[in-house]
């Protein structure tokens, strides 16, 4: 199989972060917004933009409130997808697999390093519920600051998600659109990774 240049390796979490890096020098706004999919308790899709906050070995994170839509319909199905898509690179990542929570230290530091407001506004905002106004919301985040001071701790209802794929798939763009495009599947989380090229 002809899987060189920036498809080349033998790791499919490397090549993410290698697409992603240099994505950060040439994307202008957000290069880690994924358009993260869920499904609810019909069935029915939900997509939205989300950050992506690390690639670790073998899995994707992002953070969210888990009483929000995505929240909730992430913990009902255990399953979910993104892709990352870069015009400036012309290329795409689509991810599928199972949904973890990540809830302990590493929730925690990235908590901490959210600007004082970000982290006044995950007190105050519950997210994906109906709200009368701005104002309100606003008042909501002076009475918090009250409340939590300027050191607040995480809360309880917001932290990570962990994604750990059963499908990756690299596309490039080509010429007449005929895209390059290799997905990486594997039937569990244990088993080892099949490659195949796929038609444009």
């Amino acid at each position: 199989m002809d899987r060189t240049g920036i498809f080349a390796g033998d790791d499919p979490f490397v090549i993410a972060q290698n697409w992603l890096t240099e994505a950060e020098a040439s994307e202008i706004n957000d290069p880690n917004a994924i358009a993260l999919a869920t499904v609810d308790a019909q069935g029915l899709p939900n997509v939205r933009m989300v950050l992506l906050k690390d690639i670790e070995p073998a899995a994707f994170v992002f953070y969210t409130n888990y009483g929000s839509a995505k929240g909730i319909e992430l913990e009902a199905s255990g399953k979910a997808a993104f892709v990352l898509h870069w015009k400036s690179l012309r290329r795409q990542i689509r991810v599928r697999g199972l949904i973890s929570r990540e809830e302990g230290s590493a929730a925690d530091a990235y908590y901490a390093s959210r600007s004082l407001k970000s982290r006044l506004g995950a007190w105050a905002s519950q997210q994906s519920q109906p709200l009368s106004s701005r104002t309100h919301l606003m008042a909501e985040v002076a009475k918090i600051t009250v409340t939590h001071g300027p050191n607040p701790k995480r809360p309880p209802f917001w932290g990570g998600f962990r994604l750990v794929p059963l499908e990756m798939e690299f596309w490039a763009d080509g010429a007449f659109r005929l895209h390059d495009r290799f997905k990486w599947s594997r039937q569990g989380v244990e088993n080892d990774w099949k490659i195949e090229r796929l038609n444009p």
